[in-house]
């Protein structure tokens, strides 16, 4: 078969590159060796967001909740909670498969073997392509001396996967991944201590939405211990045993078991990179140009394989932007303007650039808060915690970053995504009408008290 262009891969960077290249009519052709959706759609973003929803509920209606709901007693059946996210999991990656073929694009289910850039071969198939597509994802990363076991010992992949709960758990690392695991277990029931080797839990983040997460977390039964680092661990039969480090003092701390949660690293799903000449820098992501282009002219990188955030949407956004720079033409992508959510309770979510990185650009700006404390919706849904934070140029009124921790900031945080995307001032967010009584009407709030005309209800 000939292509126009053949993509490894078909998570949420692949699948969506194959499909707007099939848009702009090419000839596409996609290969997968395990399941369509990647890691995203099977043992990432979709399965924890499943599991979340459900904790989360369940945490909501146990007995002693403010909304008058009465329980005898509230339980948890976790099988069903496993078997629901499976189902999800399911009709999600067969919509992935039946969007691929209603677009006509052919998909290999294989291992590709890349020999060039005009050849892949899958199995018994000889792809004769003019391009390739390199979206082969990201692993967990594995501490040497804390190797996955996937019983003791496991990565995200095994705790959204197992059936057994924990009585206690470890988690190592305080990023995303590590909370929303951490929020999950804690609310069925298992005793959790998040280890963080910085000062702070989701340090990529706001100072201000770490500070509050952390102390909401810790209400919620999750303990922690931050500027501390993993030195070594044991096991014994029933028990793992970790030796701990903070300002020079030793501890120890046992759980039956522990999660590793320190980052993920590019996965090259196989294909020998060095052999096809393709230049990668020290800690293994692909070098590409502004065209997502490898050092080798034809094959291109995209997703968790190139330097930027390891974020589902992002990849997406990068397979379009290949997509469309194949087909001729000459699509951007601001990767400052890429959001990022943890889905904790309550959730955070932020986009821009944070108030410690403007001081130290020496930037001059504006901040406007508004908690939801004041805002009736939260006051109604029963979650008042966190706030909206907007910064603004002093000078220009810009929007440079905005900042949320609150009920649904998930979805907020696509409105200051779009204001800032037309390059939108505080005052443009804060002039805008937003529906009452609604949790955006926080982030109007905020935009006001920065864009210098007060913030009304504070």
């Amino acid at each position: 078969m000939k292509y126009d262009l053949v993509v490894i891969g078909a998570g949420p960077g692949g699948y969506v590159c194959a499909l707007r290249a099939a848009q702009l009519g090419l000839k596409v052709a996609v290969v997968e060796k395990k399941k369509a959706g990647g890691t995203c759609l099977n043992v990432g973003c979709i399965p924890s967001k499943a599991l979340l929803d459900s904790t989360e509920i369940f945490s909501e209606i146990s007995p002693g909740n403010e909304h008058g709901i009465e329980v005898s007693k509230a339980n948890i059946n976790w099988s069903t909670l496993q078997s629901r996210r499976e189902k999800i999991v399911t009709q999600l990656t067969g919509g992935v498969e039946f969007l691929l073929k209603k677009a006509k694009v052919d998909y290999y289910q294989g291992f590709a073997d890349v020999k060039s850039c005009y050849t892949v071969v899958v199995g018994r198939n000889n792809l004769a392509t003019k391009n390739v597509v390199l979206a082969t994802g990201s692993t967990p990363v594995e501490i040497p001396f804390l190797p996955f076991d996937g019983e003791h010992v496991i990565s995200s992949t095994e705790a959204l996967n197992q059936f057994n709960i924990p009585k206690s758990l470890i988690v190592v690392g305080g990023g995303y991944i590590g909370l929303e695991m951490a929020s999950v277990y804690s609310r069925i029931g298992t005793h959790v201590t998040v280890i963080e080797m910085m000062d702070r839990i989701v340090p990529l983040m706001d100072t201000d939405i770490s500070k509050q997460l952390q102390k909401s977390l810790r209400k919620q039964g999750i303990k922690f211990k931050t500027s501390t680092k993993v030195t070594d661990c044991k096991k014994t039969k029933n028990k793992i045993i970790l030796n701990l480090e903070k300002n020079k003092k030793t501890s120890t701390q046992e759980a039956d078991q522990v999660l590793v949660a320190v980052g993920r690293r590019p996965n090259a799903g196989g294909i020998n990179l060095n052999a096809l000449g393709v230049t990668m820098d020290e800690r293994g992501f692909v070098s590409v140009n502004q065209n997502m282009e490898t050092s080798i002219p034809g094959i291109y990188a995209i997703g968790d394989l190139v330097p930027g955030p390891m974020l589902a949407h992002k990849a997406s956004e990068e397979g379009v932007v290949v997509a469309e720079r194949i087909a001729g033409k000459q699509t951007t992508l601001d990767y400052s303007l890429i959001p990022s959510v943890v889905y904790t309770h309550p959730e955070g979510a932020s986009i821009g650039r944070t108030a410690d990185e403007l001081k130290k650009a020496n930037v001059e700006f504006k901040t406007g808060m508004f908690p939801f404390s004041a805002s009736g919706r939260a006051m109604a849904i029963g979650c008042t915690e966190g706030f909206v934070k907007v910064l603004a140029d002093s000078k220009t009124d810009k929007v440079l970053g905005v900042h949320i921790l609150g009920p649904k900031a998930s979805e907020l945080i696509s409105e200051a995504a779009m204001v800032m995307g037309f390059c939108g001032t505080a005052e443009d967010i804060g002039v805008f009408i937003h529906a009452h009584p609604t949790l955006s009407e926080a982030l109007k709030e905020a935009a006001l008290e920065a864009s210098g005309h007060g913030a009304i209800h504070t």
